[in-house]
């Protein structure tokens, strides 16, 4: 078939599927469909339990949502004195908290020791597999290649099948360990294949933390600083779990639910961290601020930057969505915790790489934004750890096509917490009802339609 007329055909077949798939607005309301599985008051619909993380940003009180400083807890530990924990004694943090979350409790210096030590020695992807599954099929998306590579680990298992909390440990601990190595090859066969760069495939170190591993690998010199790697290890703390009511961590839940293997329910949960709307939010972000750059004269003018948040607003510039990207949250209202330890971090970051002015433009955004929409609608929000984590990044020289990969590295974690929560606790397969709506209709014989 020419490709003009595959082309007309494909148009027509769009048309008809987008006319015969529309469902009339007015019928979510009279059946009351609580759309994104949120109530009409914004809070989520309960449909399950969790140990593993909470995410606390309002309390109801008489049926109105009233704003509170946010809290994150891992097993009912709040984020920031994990983070404050490990970073007073000078240790990286990432693998203490992959323990917690996989386990339920803080491994003693000891446990943590063997535990660093069993994902060093994981590390490393089978024989071949590099060449073989990344190499010989680069993708464009790094994103869609992490998802191949985890399914492709299925044949690499002498026993995925087996749903036993001690072979999906095992599968969970792997995994963890050997993410970094799945986007940093992936990565480094994009920038090769598609951008035309030399090719760089470094081993992982065993020695070395996950965020230590990470900057090895995609840096050609493998050198980094110090406080990179706490800043990175950082990122990963705050970005390993988020309850088990954001969207990748729910698909965790539902894919389990069905009984299938842990390389189904970790790739389903990538497919939907990739998404714009979740783990791809701040490369949105990062868009945006190079737009908002290009409209201002001077960096430090608060009138010219409040015109053109007030004008993103307004649906009349940037992509016309209406969105300041990275601020706002779905369950955070007076403050995100993540986002203010990754702020305070950014700040020392941004004074080593000289990049201090670009900061105070971030802060005055995150500032005018705030006020903007207590103006406009007397609501109360506040920037989101996308807001920041994507100038972290780029102050890591970070390649921005890696920024929603590094998301994944470290909220494996979390979902696989919470797929062993669910094999554990919840053995019903999750089925929600969807009302039809359309008319009956009799069927047609085909010289008669």
């Amino acid at each position: 078939m020419e490709d003009k007329l595959y082309l007309e055909k494909i148009k027509y077949y769009s048309d008809l599927a987008e006319k015969n798939n529309f469902i009339d607005q007015e019928y979510y309301s009279a059946y009351n469909v609580k759309r994104g599985l949120r109530n009409s008051n914004g809070t989520g619909v309960l449909v399950g339990l969790t140990k593993i993380g909470n995410v606390h940003g309002y309390i109801i009180d008489e049926g109105e949502k009233i704003p509170i400083e946010g809290k994150l807890t891992y097993r009912g530990i709040d984020i920031k004195d994990i983070a404050a924990g490990f970073q007073n004694e000078k240790r990286f943090g990432y693998e203490e908290v992959c323990y917690l979350l996989l386990f339920g409790v803080l491994p003693n210096a000891e446990e943590l020791k063997e535990f660093k030590e069993i994902l060093g020695k994981n590390r490393k992807l089978p024989y071949g597999f590099v060449e073989d599954m990344i190499l010989k099929a680069p993708s464009n998306d790094i994103m869609n290649k992490l998802m191949r590579s985890i399914l492709v680990s299925y044949s690499y298992d002498k026993n995925p099948d087996d749903v036993s909390v001690k072979n999906v440990l095992r599968q969970s601990i792997e995994l963890i360990a050997q993410f970094p190595s799945m986007v940093a090859y992936a990565y480094q066969a994009k920038a090769h294949y598609y951008d035309n760069k030399s090719l760089f495939i470094h081993s992982p170190q065993e020695e070395l933390s996950t965020a230590e591993n990470i900057l090895f690998m995609i840096r050609p010199d493998n050198k980094y600083t110090s406080i990179e790697a706490e800043i990175l290890d950082l990122a990963l703390v705050i970005h390993a779990e988020h309850g088990g009511g954001n969207n990748s961590a729910f698909s965790t839940h539902v894919v389990s639910s069905t009984g299938t293997d842990t390389y189904s329910a970790i790739a389903a949960a990538v497919g939907a961290l990739k998404g714009p709307k979740h783990g791809g939010a701040n490369i949105k972000v990062m868009a945006m601020m190079d737009y908002i750059k290009s409209r201002l004269e001077d960096w430090g003018n608060k009138a010219q930057i409040e015109n053109v948040l007030k004008d993103i607003l307004d649906k009349g510039s940037f992509d016309g969505s209406g969105l300041i990207y990275g601020m706002g949250h779905a369950i955070y209202t007076i403050s995100d915790p993540r986002a203010q330890l990754l702020k305070e971090k950014a700040a020392i970051l941004a004074k080593e790489k000289n990049r201090l002015e670009e900061f105070n433009l971030y802060k005055t955004i995150e500032e005018t934004s705030i006020s903007i929409f207590k103006e406009r609608q007397n609501r109360s929000i506040a920037a989101n750890v996308d807001f920041y984590s994507g100038f972290v990044y780029d102050m890591l020289n970070i390649p921005r096509e890696v920024y929603t990969p590094i998301f994944a590295v470290a909220r494996v974690a979390g979902w696989c917490a919470h797929r062993i929560e669910q094999l554990v606790s919840e053995p019903k397969i999750i089925r929600p009802a969807y009302k039809n709506v359309s008319r009956r209709e009799k069927y047609k014989n085909i010289n008669d339609r």
